[in-house]
């Protein structure tokens, strides 16, 4: 049997509140941190990702207090991102509890880090976040600052490079498809998934169960993130894995 896919909640932060938004703009409220962590840990998610939204764009680490109080009231693994910078910002994150950090703007930046992190840390430690756009000439851009600054490199370019480097992961995230709830990039994460050796972790467009098993299908994504159907309680993740599991999709229940 294949490995497990895996269903992952994110709580995107910001001002110590979880907030969603619509291609990465008009953010809205959506609960505590804390209090949604420890729900999604006892509902049985896979994992859970914290993500600091402006920490990158402020110039700022990331609000480590938030992210022991969270840690300390789950039970399943935690990755943790936004201001991470250096090795000693991850040395932070994990001794507040965290088990993996994710990379973005910083590993564009300077990408050696990716080397630097999976060297002294492991490569599961290590999860490169992925923000990107489709544009008119038919490429995908990745972007900085969380969706504010387009950059020359090329999504799967740096993807392949990436995974090269040593990360343990891939967090993709369509800016098109963020918060519109029509489902994930699949066409992008199937090419990015058959052709690198790491997982790819699907981010952007879920809005009903079918969204998710057309990504491990279609998409061959090994994980699907989402926040917002989770938030507001449009999706229960126990009903989601048996829908799966019904649709003969390999999940943990």
């Amino acid at each position: 049997m294949s490995l497990a896919k895996r269903i992952i909640p994110c709580l995107d932060v910001k001002n110590g509140q979880t907030v969603k938004g619509t291609n990465f703009v008009h953010l809205r409220q959506a609960g505590d941190p804390v209090e949604l962590g420890q729900k999604y840990s006892d509902e049985n998610a896979d994992e859970l990702v914290f993500l600091d939204i402006t920490a990158s764009h402020e110039g700022r680490k990331t609000f480590t207090d938030v992210v022991r109080r969270v840690a300390e009231r789950i039970s399943i693994p935690f990755t943790v991102g936004g201001g991470i910078n250096e090795l000693k910002d991850i040395d932070t994150m994990l001794n507040a509890g965290a088990d993996k950090v994710s990379i973005n703007s910083a590993a564009i930046r300077t990408p050696e880090l990716i080397d630097m992190v999976a060297r002294h840390f492991g490569s599961q430690v290590c999860i490169v976040a992925i923000d990107a756009k489709l544009e008119e000439d038919g490429n995908w851009y990745c972007y900085l600052n969380g969706g504010r600054v387009k950059t020359d490199k090329k999504l799967f370019d740096w993807a392949s490079e990436v995974a090269d480097r040593g990360a343990g992961e891939i967090l993709f995230t369509s800016m098109d498809h963020d918060g519109v709830k029509h489902g994930f990039a699949n066409d992008a994460l199937a090419l990015m998934s058959t052709s690198l050796p790491i997982p790819i972790i699907a981010s952007g467009g879920a809005g009903c169960m079918a969204d998710f098993k057309e990504t491990f299908t279609k998409g061959k994504s090994d994980a699907a993130l989402a926040a917002s159907v989770f938030h507001y309680n449009e999706i229960s993740i126990k009903e989601l894995k048996q829908y799966l599991r019904t649709e003969g999709i390999n999940v943990r229940i």
